[in-house]
């Protein structure tokens, strides 16, 4: 009976929540900047990369097949584009091959990513943060050669900005002194505050472009993920370092709001929705948080944290919270988007 109710609750007030839209959005747009998490496909033209999911069996179960989302099919961004309205976004990567219409939207995300410049290098090319910001540009420039000028400042002030970064500089980061400096550099603390300083100067250049309605997204609990979940416990290390950047974000989005009363930022406590969604898995309708269906069990040495071309998944796919070693099923990415919608306001 509680797992009815969990969904039937979510699920409906997701579906409210739309319907009470009218089918319409409140945004112009939305831009979108993160990690595998919610990248749609921008590493998939690289040849110097292995952080591209654009094979099967990714997007097994997406309209599209694979795409680069690193997923069996939706990703989070994709779930919450539907929520306020907007259509599924083009990576920005399709934009510049394809000529994707940009009308409502890019997504900028890079698998791999992070806030330093630094984070994922070993995978290859990455587009980290600062790199998604600069592609921002390119497409704000595209837009002022479409629209008036007037025109443009009203559009960028009415879309969504989406922030989902960080939590690569820990996993494909800090936590890796083979391939990574900067745990002999700083100390827990001290890369906290590096990182908090960069993503406010981030934020404040994409303002600076005209955005005014900001969706900030804390880093994820990398330590209940199945390559770091030891004897169905999250690892206790990775998400204390990772809680320490969350706490420092929340305190920065409010001195934002204090600071630019003319913009809206609202704050999205995924580390805690996630880790709730972990602990009450069953409740949600999942019988298997601890594996992932495609990749290899919890813990164990052959557990990657993406799976192979071709692998063959598991069949009930949405029994499983993750896909793979490091990232969540479309149905995980639902849940979870609609337990962020009950607990954030966009």
């Amino acid at each position: 009976m509680l797992k009815v109710s969990y969904l039937w609750i979510l699920l409906t007030a997701a579906s409210l929540a739309l319907e009470a839209n009218g089918g319409a959005t409140k945004y112009t747009a939305m831009y979108v900047f993160g990690d595998s998490l919610v990248d749609s496909g921008n590493n998939k033209y690289f040849v110097d990369t292995i952080a591209k999911a654009n094979f099967l069996p990714y997007g097994i179960d997406f309209s599209g097949g694979p795409t680069g989302r690193s997923s069996n099919g939706k990703v989070l961004v994709d779930f919450i584009a539907e929520m306020v309205g907007l259509p599924l976004l083009p990576s920005y990567a399709d934009v510049v091959a394809k000529g994707e219409s940009i009308l409502y939207g890019v997504n900028y995300a890079s698998a791999g990513a992070g806030i330093l410049p630094e984070t994922g290098y070993r995978f290859g090319r990455v587009i980290p943060f600062e790199g998604q910001i600069n592609n921002l540009r390119k497409t704000v420039d595209q837009l002022r050669g479409q629209l008036h000028g007037n025109e443009v400042s009203k559009y960028l002030a009415n879309a969504l900005v989406f922030v989902d970064i960080g939590a690569n500089d820990y996993l494909n980061n800090y936590v890796q002194p083979i391939y990574y400096p900067s745990s002999h550099i700083y100390n827990v603390e001290q890369f906290a505050d590096l990182l908090i300083t960069l993503y406010t100067k981030h934020i404040l250049e994409i303002q600076g472009l005209g955005l005014r309605k900001f969706l900030i997204v804390e880093a994820s609990p990398i330590g209940c993920s199945p390559i770091r979940i030891h004897n169905m416990k999250c690892n206790a290390t990775l998400n204390h370092m990772v809680a320490m950047f969350n706490t420092r974000l929340k305190s920065v989005v409010h001195d934002l709001k204090s600071n630019y009363p003319g913009s809206t930022f609202s704050y999205a406590p995924s580390f805690q929705v996630f880790t709730s969604l972990f602990d009450n898995a069953e409740a949600y309708g999942f019988k298997v948080k601890d594996k992932a269906c495609c990749g290899g069990s919890a813990g164990s040495k052959g557990t990657k944290p993406v799976c192979f071309k071709n692998t063959v998944p598991c069949r009930n796919r949405n029994e499983y919270l993750f896909w793979d070693g490091a990232h969540p099923t479309e149905a995980g990415n639902r849940i979870l988007t609609a337990l962020l919608h009950n607990t954030t306001s966009f």
